[in-house]
């Protein structure tokens, strides 16, 4: 009798702990908006932009305030920044698309026992990783979705429905790509009027033009307005774009309130990025086709149990947040990722997981970050700048050119080597016969954008 006593108790610990390991895995959302600048939040000190909903995420969560999208080997850069997001995997580790027979996002979570979703836009996404997650939904038409005057909504609706509708004790990790505020911007009136257009502040580093030739200044994106930009029609840009991003806060605000009321906020660990940032009449430029910091940086904030409140100015990738939120969750990270773990960074055991940020755009341009100091190379051209982002977060003053800083050039420009060696880079720095550098007013005589 007292074996079978003895038996019986560890069988129950056992039990205990078994389950206790399954209730302490969190549930996981992960809110990824589409064309977002890192600066477009209020509570991270944006002037005029109003997002409550991520306001009290800042507020209650841990913020990455350099986070980036590593590049683009295509203008669509939405495109390769999801497959590095979801497969925690540089591009040039790919050819074209990342592909489901290495670790990716949604496999991890699925093998650790989560039940897995993913709603989002049907185009320049990673299409094979998004099959493995166990729902798998995209919008009918994204360009609908982004005219209908509710930015979020047709993915937001069914995402409350489902956490209503679950029978299963798994944990669920959900991935919702929004269309927005990628234009066109169809923002309601509603939000429209959150703000006086006239009273909204230019960027800093407003230009009628980009100065010179970056090898990307005709695409698309940069025809959604004539040349020389003019203060009305960035004014007129920027007035679309923060009334559709307090659309999607709001958006993501239902989602929220839905998680409290089934008692599922406790336990969810929310993750909010975006794919990149935008330029909207910064140096110029109105797209994401450059290594500025407005187009490469992206917003990052996590929140939920174990998170403590703050932020932090340690640099991070968007495609870390896959072993991050692995790390967090107590799975197994998967090797051979080029993505690391911030956790430690979070939890302030480390300042900082990484001190170098390399970005790529096509064959046209290359930077390297280290500390304070950015080096951007545009090798068809054969023209460097070099900012001092502690004195110029605006990037408005090339030192390349200044003897004083000359040593710090040419220890950038080693780095930058150093980097592409890394991440098996092969695109040459240097033109044998560079480019014309210089733009004028002929150069941006192109025909008119067809607007979808």
């Amino acid at each position: 009798m007292p074996h079978r006593t003895a038996w019986l108790l560890l069988s129950l610990l056992f039990v205990a702990a078994h389950s206790s390991g399954a209730e302490s895995k969190p549930n996981v959302l992960f809110l990824f908006a589409d064309d977002m600048r890192a600066d477009a939040i209020g509570a991270l000190g944006h002037p005029v932009v109003k997002t409550p909903t991520l306001d009290s995420l800042v507020q209650r969560g841990f913020t990455f305030q350099n986070a980036y999208c590593f590049g683009s080997h295509s203008p669509a850069v939405c495109s390769p920044s999801r497959n590095m997001l979801l497969s925690g995997r540089t591009y040039f580790r790919f050819k074209g698309l990342a592909t489901a027979d290495q670790p990716n996002f949604a496999g991890s979570f699925k093998a650790a026992g989560y039940e897995t979703y993913h709603h989002g836009k049907r185009g320049n996404t990673a299409i094979a990783l998004q099959k493995v997650f166990d729902h798998d939904k995209y919008l009918e038409d994204d360009q609908a979705e982004r005219r209908s005057g509710e930015t979020g909504k047709e993915i937001v609706d069914p995402a409350i429905e489902f956490l209503k509708a679950r029978k299963t004790d798994k944990p669920f990790c959900m991935y919702l790509a929004f269309a927005n505020p990628h234009d066109p911007r169809g923002a309601s009136e509603k939000h429209l009027k959150l703000y006086d257009r006239k009273s909204i502040p230019l960027p800093k580093n407003f230009k009628p033009y980009h100065p010179f030739n970056n090898g990307e200044l005709l695409v698309r994106d940069e025809q959604l307005a004539p040349w020389p930009r003019t203060e009305n029609a960035v004014r007129r840009h920027l007035h679309e774009y923060y009334a559709a991003i307090s659309g999607l806060d709001e958006q993501m605000g239902r989602l929220l309130v839905a998680l409290k009321e089934l008692k599922l906020d406790q336990n969810t660990l929310v993750i909010f990025s975006a794919d990149h940032g935008l330029a909207i009449g910064s140096h110029g430029l109105f797209g994401k086709q450059s290594l500025y910091e407005h187009s490469m940086k992206a917003p990052l904030i996590v929140a939920g149990p174990g998170v403590p409140k703050g932020n932090t100015q340690a640099f991070a990738y968007l495609h870390d947040i896959f072993p991050t939120a692995c790390d967090l969750s107590g799975i197994e990270i998967p090797k051979g990722l080029d993505g690391v773990s911030q956790k430690a960074v979070i939890n302030g055991e480390n300042k900082q997981k990484r001190d170098i940020i390399f970005t790529a755009y096509r064959d046209v341009q290359r930077s390297v970050r280290e500390g304070d100091w950015k080096l951007i190379l545009y090798p068809k051209i054969n023209k460097v700048q070099l900012f001092n982002l502690k004195d110029d977060p605006d990037e408005l003053t090339d030192l390349s050119d200044d003897p004083k800083h000359g040593e710090k050039r040419h220890a950038l420009f080693d780095r930058l080597k150093t980097q592409k060696a890394l991440y098996a880079d092969n695109s040459p720095l240097v033109a044998e016969k560079p480019e014309k550098a210089e733009v004028d007013e002929k150069f941006f005589k192109v025909p008119p954008v067809k607007k979808k």
